[in-house]
């Protein structure tokens, strides 16, 4: 994947389920909980193209951080809801990902309940300066 690259890639997808520990006194899921579920979605999105961030820290010091996030909240999940985290990236530019997700309930109504636009950039682990994506980084 080429720096400077507008993308128009289909969805990855990953199931999640609504615990307990994820809601708030009335049984919904909390809104900050939206963003786990969607950081657990970037990673898989990564790692199925053969990025595993701890292995990108270790061996060239590099890891990625949120700089900008939009979210927009429509419906509420609930307890034991099975959810779908839908990610895939929109561009790629020097240091930055922008990420699209969206959060949908995962049965016949496949009911939109959250969407966001994530952008990421690539920092060094030890300093936090920006750093461009190396060549084929996410290629695989």
């Amino acid at each position: 994947m080429d720096s400077d690259q507008q993308l128009n890639e289909d969805w990855d997808t990953l199931p999640v389920r609504v615990y307990y520990e994820d809601t708030d006194a009335q049984g919904v899921v909390y809104f900050a909980n939206y963003l786990h579920f969607m950081e657990r979605g970037r990673t898989e999105w990564l790692r199925t193209r053969g990025v595993e961030q701890d292995q990108l820290m270790q061996e060239q010091n590099l890891c990625f951080s949120l700089v900008n996030t939009q979210v927009h909240f429509l419906r509420p999940a609930r307890f034991n809801d099975a959810l779908s985290v839908r990610t895939r990236v929109t561009k790629v530019s020097g240091a930055r990902i922008i990420f699209e997700q969206a959060v949908y309930r995962d049965d016949a109504s496949d009911e939109l309940l959250c969407s966001a636009e994530c952008e990421a950039a690539c920092i060094t682990a030890d300093t936090f300066r920006p750093r461009r994506l190396p060549p084929g980084l996410l290629s695989n």
